[in-house]
């Protein structure tokens, strides 16, 4: 179409969407985000404006409103299909509306339609929401505004058509964002730190337990906007009891005080001290075509599968010996290492790092739910705790579905999910973790994903706890009615969140005592809080919203444990229960949607309205490579295709495409272009054979290579990256956690052979040298990466003990002398 004015997409269709302006204000770990999105048509025809986005996977959605000129709407919850019946009868009166609704596919997927935007008219829309900040491997409190909408990979037969995702790259976003944030707590506010470039942090009292912070002008639509707050003193318990809405009906949950416990359970040194040495530890890793993008924008050399591959090698060399273990990676198929958990030996190690050396992000799409099905089909095996770990980047359409597989096995194993680059489904991440009683990690910017993982093994090593309870004493004449689902996964020094509705009548000096019991190691343990009645000042209605938050996604999910045929007037009963609750909290739910309509003297509407999809970013980095060979009759070529997968909603790579097409028809003669050679029809055939995307968009860069020598094709690119030192180092280590004197090991070292072997003490055993030589350079030169290696030092310090060495202390002499260190023989552990 004819671009009218102001900013258009790559569909020359203009966009109504004119800026956002996102206002943030924490209070301890709690986040209120309080969105701005201003709208104007500048068309010559009134316009219908749908923007898909999304939101954390856990928020509630409290506050929907418009402002046309001097006029505010605000919008009411209602049921989904009385909601959207509603703005289609009033866009065809000529009344203007707004609806809100959340995806049913996925929790974290917002679509946001601005009906009948009269010509030269502008609209505001506010949005508000809560959410709890998750607490990082390093006690920081992270909050993430997703500003990237990454396309989720639809599985085959899939009924659903779902929501409809249109993404532009960041330099065509024709929206600008800016985004401020507040931070306040009872503890000092240590530091802020950003994936994105922040403005200096502003104290604004002495004490600093109050500030600001500002994104730093210029922020690109590439990537998600995360903070990590970090306050001293972070891991004491809290509680917050906030008053009821004195117009709510009396006995509700609005109405009557709620409770938000914060605990930090903090295990016996006794029992921490000895990690299980068993288990069986399944890792599922994702090979969809979207895992081959560069980790970072900075780091472009550096892709996600590969560092999930150095990742399962730091892992697999961490596991213990006893164990069981097996690797599955998936795409639109999946594929396993051995058919059934094998145990951990030298010989089985090898075997599956010699696999996970060759996987590559070639199988596809992202099909999750099949290969957890055959995972949860074979067998536990008997005193071996099962646990799982997922590695992906998120795009999965079936997000619901996913999660409630694993919660239907929860009882079977824990899931620990790592979330990998911008944009990874935070609905999906924290859902598997949660369900599958395990811990939530999320890699994105400068993060390495190392540490992440080792943390969440170290939780996976912990002693399962088991037979978790909670006990509250209250005054005479109060009532607990605890709103969170059971409390199943304890880990030392995470956060567990209790939410609970207070009823009755109680003093203002009155106290509570909440005590959380359970069993670890066959140890029985408990741990205390007291806590004040007293409603907090001036906390709003926070906590209540996220309370009933809480309990909409329970009453969700039981509902659709329900649906089937016998079952069916329960699942009824609960989805009636969930929008009664939204409706009367005023929290979105997956059953019903915000509403909003400016009633007026409207015309009906002649024909339908310009729908204009407004575009999100996709991050910079999401480009896929697809390798495609040609064929000439003298000259071997290679066609490099950058292909943008954000713009593909649909996609499918697989690894049938042909080694080579048949020869020039597929170019003409002259100098050829992307656009030529996808034009023709015969290639339009063979990238259908080729299964590549369903749907997609080339563009005209490209590189060709000669190769004079050979038949061969080769790849013009820079070399890869040399190896990390600690990788070289750990990838040399043996299943039973010692090292063997090899050149290889000298090299990792930054020495020759002749000179580890030269200063080797004679009595010493070669073995024990070279391992104590790889403990010494572990401690003296990457004691910054401790907490990637600690545990495979371990295994080491283990493996030197049962030794029993004689000559220890003349070989970390020695040792310190040959790498210019100096570690303590009792620093490593000896």
């Amino acid at each position: 179409m004819e671009c009218c004015c102001g900013l258009v997409t790559t569909e020359k269709e203009p966009v109504p969407l004119k800026s956002i302006e996102v206002e943030l204000e924490v209070r301890d770990h709690v986040a209120t985000v309080v969105s701005t999105l201003l709208y104007e048509n500048k068309e010559d025809k009134p316009i219908e404006a749908v923007f898909v986005f999304p939101l954390p996977g856990d928020a509630a959605v409290c506050h929907f409103s418009a402002t046309i000129g001097q006029t505010q709407i605000v919008a009411e919850v209602k049921e989904k299909q009385e909601a959207r019946e509603e703005y289609d009868d009033a866009l065809s009166s000529g009344q203007q509306a707004f609806l809100l609704e959340e995806s049913e596919q996925s929790p974290d997927i917002f679509t946001l339609s601005v009906g009948s935007l009269p010509p030269g008219e502008s609209a505001s829309i506010r949005l508000e929401y809560v959410t709890e900040l998750a607490v990082q491997a390093d006690d920081g409190l992270r909050f993430c505004l997703p500003a990237v909408l990454n396309p989720r990979y639809r599985p085959q037969g899939s009924e659903d058509a779902g929501v409809q995702v249109t993404s532009v790259p960041a330099s065509l976003v024709p929206y600008s964002l800016s985004f401020s944030a507040r931070v306040s707590s009872p503890r000092p506010v240590s530091k802020v730190e950003s994936s994105c470039s922040l403005e200096p942090l502003q104290y604004l009292d002495t004490e600093q337990t109050q500030a600001t912070v500002k994104l730093a002008a210029g922020h690109k639509f590439d990537r998600d906007v995360e903070l990590l707050i970090y306050y001293k003193d972070a891991h004491r318990p809290t509680a917050v009891v906030e008053a009821g809405q004195a117009s709510a009906k009396p006995g509700t949950l609005m109405a009557d005080p709620v409770v938000m416990l914060s605990l930090y359970p903090e295990f016996p040194q006794s029992v921490m001290s000895s990690m299980a040495s068993c288990g069986e530890f399944v890792l599922l890793l994702d090979r969809s075509g979207s895992m081959d993008c560069p980790t970072t924008e900075t780091r472009q050399q550096e892709t996600r599968i590969g560092s999930a591959r150095d990742t399962l090698l730091l892992l697999l060399k961490s596991l213990p010996m006893g164990c069981y273990f097996n690797i599955y990676s998936f795409g639109s198929g999946y594929e396993h290492v051995f058919p059934q958990s094998v145990e951990y030996s030298e010989k089985t190690l090898e075997e599956a790092l010699k696999k996970v050396e060759g996987m590559e992000a070639d199988l596809g799409g992202t099909e999750i739910l099949q290969p957890l099905k055959h995972i949860y089909s074979q067998s536990c095996i008997p005193k071996q705790p099962r646990q799982l770990f997922v590695f992906t980047d998120g795009e999965v359409f079936n997000t619901k579905e996913v999660i409630d597989l694993v919660k239907k096995n929860s009882g079977s194993h824990r899931c620990f999910s790592f979330g990998i680059g911008e944009g990874a489904s935070t609905a999906l991440i924290n859902g598997l973790a949660k369900e599958g009683g395990g811990h939530a990690q999320f890699i994105t910017g400068t993060d390495r994903m190392q540490p992440k993982v080792m943390q969440s093994l170290r939780f996976a090593l912990q002693p399962a706890v088991e037979d978790v309870s909670v006990t509250w004493s209250v005054p005479k004449g109060v009532s607990v009615t605890v709103l969170s689902p059971p409390i199943t996964a304890i880990f030392q020094g995470q956060r567990s969140l209790i939410y609970a509705q207070l009823s009755g009548q109680s003093s203002a000096a009155a106290e509570g005592c909440v005590t959380v019991k359970y069993s670890l190691a066959a140890h029985p343990s408990q741990n205390q809080l007291r806590f004040s009645l007293k409603p907090a000042v001036d906390s709003g209605l926070t906590v209540h919203r996220l309370a009933a938050r809480t309990l909409i996604r329970s009453l969700e999910g039981e509902q659709r444990d329900d649906e089937g045929p016998r079952d069916d007037e329960a699942a009824k009963e609960k989805k009636k229960k969930v929008v009664e609750l939204s409706v009367q909290s005023g929290v979105s739910s997956s059953f019903t949607a915000f509403i909003a309509v400016r009633k007026g003297d409207g015309e009906p509407s002649k024909g339908p309205l310009q729908r204009r999809n407004v575009p999100t970013p996709p991050t910079r980095s999401r480009i896929v490579y697809q390798l495609i060979y040609i064929q000439y009759p003298s000259l071997s070529l290679l066609l490099r295709v950058s292909i943008d997968a954000a713009s593909c909603l649909l996609y499918d790579v697989t690894t049938s495409l042909p080694n080579v097409f048949s020869c020039s028809e597929h170019f003409p003669q002259n100098k050829p272009t992307l656009t030529s050679w996808k034009n023709n029809s015969n290639n339009e055939l063979l990238l259908k054979k080729g299964a590549m995307y369903d749907m997609m968009e080339f563009d005209d860069s490209y590189q060709l290579c000669e190769d004079k020598d050979s038949d061969a094709v080769e790849v013009a690119a820079s070399k890869p990256p040399p190896r990390d030192p600690l990788l070289q180092l750990v990838s040399l280590q043996k299943a039973s956690g010692c090292w063997l004197l090899h050149p290889a090991l000298a090299a990792a070292l930054g020495k020759t052979s002749e000179e580890t072997e030269k200063t080797k003490p004679s009595a010493a055993n070669q073995d024990v040298w070279a391992t104590i030589l790889a403990l010494i350079w572990l401690h003296g030169v990457k004691l910054d990466a401790k907490e990637e290696w600690e545990l495979l030092a371990m295994k080491a310090t283990s493996w030197l003990r049962a030794q029993k060495a004689t000559c220890v202390a003349e070989c970390v002499a020695a040792g310190n002398t040959l790498l210019g260190c100096s570690v303590q023989k009792d620093v490593l552990g000896l």
